[in-house]
């Protein structure tokens, strides 16, 4: 009698030869239906993980945008301070005044508000409002601002008041 398994030959009738190739042709389906589902919950797993990436960046893209802009209704109201400043300046020229003139210009802009550009620039619809026409000049470029025109953070908050050369 033989002491290892080795040199031993086990008899399979072929009742159950057929029977262990249907039991491996059925594990390797399941196999492969597992696989497949892997697949398709690891790609559902990247798509969601994606989307939710995608959402925090937006929301903090709404976030920083309406933390640039959160202002805009309180500057809107400040320049026509800064108009009636501007006003009184024409008129008189006093040290105190101007001081306090420029005091809140510094302020509006470290706030990020900027005047927009307007005599001898080039008429843009976007940044300008025409409330007229003079004659001479070169046409199509801006002769007088009737009003300041002004930019929070790169974005119009209202538009410059102008009369354009014909």
């Amino acid at each position: 009698m033989p002491k290892d398994n080795k040199d031993t030959i086990e008899y399979v009738s072929e009742e159950d030869e057929g029977g262990i190739d249907k039991k491996v042709k059925k594990t390797k389906s399941k196999l492969k239906q597992c696989q497949k589902e892997k697949e398709e919950y690891l790609a559902g797993w990247q798509r969601a993980k994606a989307d939710l990436i995608n959402s925090k960046k937006e929301a903090e893209s709404r976030m920083a945008d309406y933390y640039k802009f959160a202002n805009q209704g309180l500057l809107l109201e400040v320049l026509t301070v800064l108009d009636s400043f501007e006003l009184a300046l024409k008129h008189e020229q006093s040290d105190g005044t101007l001081q306090l003139y420029n005091q809140l210009k510094n302020i509006l802009k470290n706030n990020g508000l900027e005047e927009i550009k307007t005599i001898g620039e080039k008429f843009e619809p976007e940044f300008h409002e025409s409330v007229g026409e003079t004659k001479g000049g070169k046409s199509g470029l801006i002769a007088e601002e009737v009003q300041k025109g002004y930019t929070l953070n790169n974005k119009v908050i209202r538009a410059s008041k102008v009369k354009i050369n014909k």
